[in-house]
């Protein structure tokens, strides 16, 4: 049917605003795309890195990095002023809501690992002078004293308010990255990223997969390595944590002999055994960071024992001092070796 003129002109003028929200959905859709923004800073004594990947990308990662500095303020325990300042100064403290939280994390893991994890070995790590790098051999009957405090079963949460008891003092340190990981993916969530990757001094939290839609892929440090880029394996990972301990992360040596940062809550010594690394994978950045730890003062036919007791839990890549290395069945397929073909780990 052939239209009039002012058919047509009425047409057009019904059709126009409609045309111009599909341009202004055009515009808001361009406004929309994805950005790539990272940011670097210092903070829980070591070099951190976020990266995310979102149309609120950048408010997404300086909301991460105002969460990490306040995390960092109420649980460093070289600040005065921080909640277990307080608990080791007071033997009681009431405080914030997240250091009340990881302290029963802390506690939790204390429990599950039979004490291989341990909160309030803190007095023994400053006589070793872990703490703040003036390291030592501690004179045997000082670590004994230090040593006979030792008890995670003696720290107390009541709501919010923590304690330990009267010769104690705790650190929650060896597990606060994983917690404070876990937290930055709670807030990019909240800001709609879908795919970020978090590097807390090694101790790696992923968000969905990578902006091309593959799985992140986490390298493994060689711990006969000369340096971080070394590596000796790589495992792929999607909404996962993925954290390494290992000795060759801080030590000092004294008339010939090597000490380690990981220290043994139940001798009060550097563990000494047939591991080198531990690396734990699990949605948990918590539980993987305290597991980290305590494989590895386990020694590795223990780790693997108490692996095959929680694979629900986690998965693990153990690392012996000859070099060898142990894989979980339940990361086999994503885990790449770069030397020899690992040993698979079965339930």
């Amino acid at each position: 049917m052939k239209r009039s003129k002012s058919e047509k002109r009425f047409i057009k003028v019904l059709l126009l605003p409609a045309l111009l929200a599909l341009a202004a959905a055009g515009l808001c859709s361009c406004a929309q795309r994805n950005t790539d923004y990272s940011e670097d800073l210092f903070a829980m004594d070591t070099v951190m890195s976020i990266r995310a990947i979102g149309p609120d990308a950048e408010e997404a990662v300086k909301a991460a990095v105002s969460e990490i500095r306040r995390l960092d303020s109420l649980l460093s325990t070289g600040n005065d002023s921080s909640d277990i300042s307080a608990i080791n100064r007071n033997k009681t403290a009431q405080t914030d809501q997240d250091t009340a939280l990881l302290a029963f994390r802390a506690k939790e893991i204390y429990r599950l690992t039979g004490g291989a994890f341990d909160p309030t070995v803190y007095p023994v790590m400053r006589l070793w002078g872990f703490t703040d790098r003036n390291y030592q051999v501690p004179e045997e009957e000082a670590l004994q004293a230090a040593a006979a405090t030792v008890n995670g079963e003696s720290l107390q949460i009541d709501g919010n308010t923590v304690s330990v008891a009267a010769d104690q003092e705790m650190d929650l340190g060896g597990i606060a990255k994983g917690f404070t990981s876990a937290r930055v993916i709670e807030i990019l969530k909240q800001h709609g990223i879908t795919s970020a990757l978090v590097n807390l001094g090694g101790n790696v939290q992923t968000l969905g997969s990578r902006p091309d839609g593959k799985p992140w892929t986490i390298g493994i440090r060689d711990p006969k390595g000369d340096s971080a880029e070394d590596l000796i394996g790589a495992v792929t990972a999607v909404d996962l944590a993925v954290i390494t301990s290992g000795g060759y992360e801080r030590f000092f040596e004294e008339d010939g002999k090597t000490y380690i940062h990981i220290v043994d809550p139940k001798t009060g010594y550097p563990a000494e055994n047939d591991l080198a690394s531990v690396t734990v994978v699990s949605p948990d950045g918590t539980l993987a960071d305290g597991l980290s730890t305590a494989l590895y003062v386990m020694g590795r036919e223990k780790a693997a024992a108490f692996w095959k007791d929680h694979s629900d839990l986690f998965d693990c890549v153990l690392i012996d001092t000859g070099g060898r290395l142990y894989v979980s069945e339940g990361i086999a397929e994503d885990f790449t070796s770069f030397t020899e073909e690992p040993v698979l780990l079965t339930k």
